[in-house]
C-alpha cells in the first residue's frame, strides 16, 4: 500500500496542529482527556491515569507509522496552550474519518470549526476521497460544528457505537459526510 505522508505540523488562521510527541502525555492528560464533561460524548474512555495518555500515544504512532497520517494535538498559535485534539482515521486509502475534543476553557471560540476545515483540507490533499464524522444523537454542539463545515448528514445509524462514558451499552449517532473529489 501506497501511503502519502501527510506534514506533522498544521497552520490555522488561530491554531497549530501537530503530530502527538512521547512527552505530550501529562499535558494530555490534565487538559482534557482526563476530564468527565469533556469525554462524555466520546467513543474512548475518560483517561483515569497518565498511562491511558501514554497508550493513546503508542496507538497515534502506530497510525501515523501504517498511513502516514494520524492524530494531531491542537495548540493556541497565540500562547502554545494545549487545546485539544483531532485528526484522520483511515479505513481504506480513500475512506477516512475525523473527529475533534477541545478542553473546556476552549468551547466556543469555533476551534471545533478551524480544526475540521483543516482537516478536511488536509484529506483532500491527500487524495481520500470520502471524509466522514459521527456523534451521539443528542451531541446538539458537534452535530452544528458539522453542518457549519459543509458535511452532509447522511443520517441516523442505530445502536452504532459505543460511548463508554455514558454506558456500556451502543448508542444511534449521527453520520455526517463530505465527498472530496
Amino acid at each position: 500500500m501506497t501511503t502519502i505522508q501527510a506534514p506533522e505540523h498544521v497552520q490555522t488562521e488561530r491554531l497549530t496542529l501537530r503530530r502527538p510527541l512521547a512527552d505530550d502525555a501529562r499535558a494530555i492528560f490534565d487538559r482534557y482527556a482526563a476530564d468527565p464533561e469533556v469525554t462524555r460524548y466520546l467513543a474512548w474512555p475518560r483517561h483515569r491515569s497518565i498511562t491511558d495518555s501514554e497508550v493513546f500515544l503508542g496507538f497515534s504512532d502506530g497510525e501515523w507509522q501504517r498511513w502516514g497520517c494520524g492524530p494531531y494535538l491542537a495548540f493556541s498559535r497565540e500562547n502554545g496552550t494545549l487545546l485539544g485534539s483531532t485528526g484522520l482515521a483511515f479505513e481504506s486509502r480513500d475512506v477516512a474519518s475525523t473527529g475533534y475534543v477541545f478542553a473546556r476553557d476552549a468551547w466556543g471560540h469555533g476551534y471545533a470549526s478551524e480544526s475540521l476545515r483543516a482537516m478536511i483540507e488536509l484529506a483532500r490533499s491527500m487524495g481520500i476521497g470520502r471524509l466522514y464524522a459521527i456523534c451521539h444523537v443528542d451531541h446538539d454542539a458537534s452535530r452544528r460544528v458539522m453542518e457549519k463545515c459543509g458535511l452532509k448528514r447522511d443520517g441516523v445509524l442505530p445502536r452504532h457505537t459505543v460511548f463508554p462514558n455514558l454506558g456500556p451499552g451502543a448508542c444511534d449517532v449521527l453520520c455526517y459526510s463530505i465527498a472530496l473529489f
